[in-house]
């Protein structure tokens, strides 16, 4: 594939609006931490899927040491029986205020890419949460649907599968992917741009 876009600029800002996204631009992770912190409203239900970019720019630990919010995360992490725990995570994190998490491309036409081995993340972004926010790095801008698509294979999934090795899994796989063309719903998905690379 190409090499990625890295320019955040007004045209791209303009194409995500278009689609029914809200765009942010962030310069640095610690300035899109602090932007994502202030969309959280105080005793909102806010829960994430795996992100490597929300534990790189602090926003995980933010929640977890937060008393003005209600961390759904943290809620069924403490189930001890494992289906339980799976039950769980799909309640609240349906039915939370905000969902939180990062895609694997965002194109200068305004699409967006998100991949998964379970689906566990794409499910939330597509249905439930009343508000959606992503986290992306520049290095995930790139010019085409095609770019897109080839960089969840060439760049994402060997970086996932290697760090979930890494933890003693099996690997990862791309068993899901969605191509986002649009939100019909006005505000509901907030996209954070940052200018700094970030996540796989």
């Amino acid at each position: 594939m190409t090499t990625a876009v890295q320019t955040i600029d007004q045209a791209l800002l303009d194409a995500l609006a278009k689609r029914g996204f809200t765009p942010r631009h962030a310069r640095t992770g610690a300035e899109a931490r602090d932007l994502v912190l202030g969309l959280l409203p105080d005793g909102a239900l806010v829960a994430h899927g795996s992100s490597a970019t929300l534990q790189q720019i602090g926003i995980v630990d933010a929640l977890q040491g937060s008393s003005r919010l209600r961390y759904g995360n943290a809620e069924w992490l403490s189930v001890p029986d494992p289906a339980e725990r799976v039950a769980t995570r799909g309640r609240i994190s349906v039915g939370a205020d905000i969902y939180l998490g990062g895609v694997q491309a965002v194109t200068r036409t305004g699409q967006v890419v998100g991949a998964d081995q379970s689906g566990s993340r794409q499910a939330f972004y597509t249905y439930g949460p009343s508000k959606v926010i992503w986290v992306v790095g520049a290095n995930k801008l790139v010019n085409s649907l095609d770019e897109a698509i080839s960089r969840v294979y060439e760049v994402a999934l060997p970086r996932e599968d290697a760090r979930v090795k890494s933890i003693g899994w099996a690997g990862s796989a791309v068993n899901k992917l969605v191509i986002y063309e649009a939100d019909p719903v006005p505000d509901r998905v907030t996209i954070v741009l940052v200018d700094e690379t970030l996540g796989f």
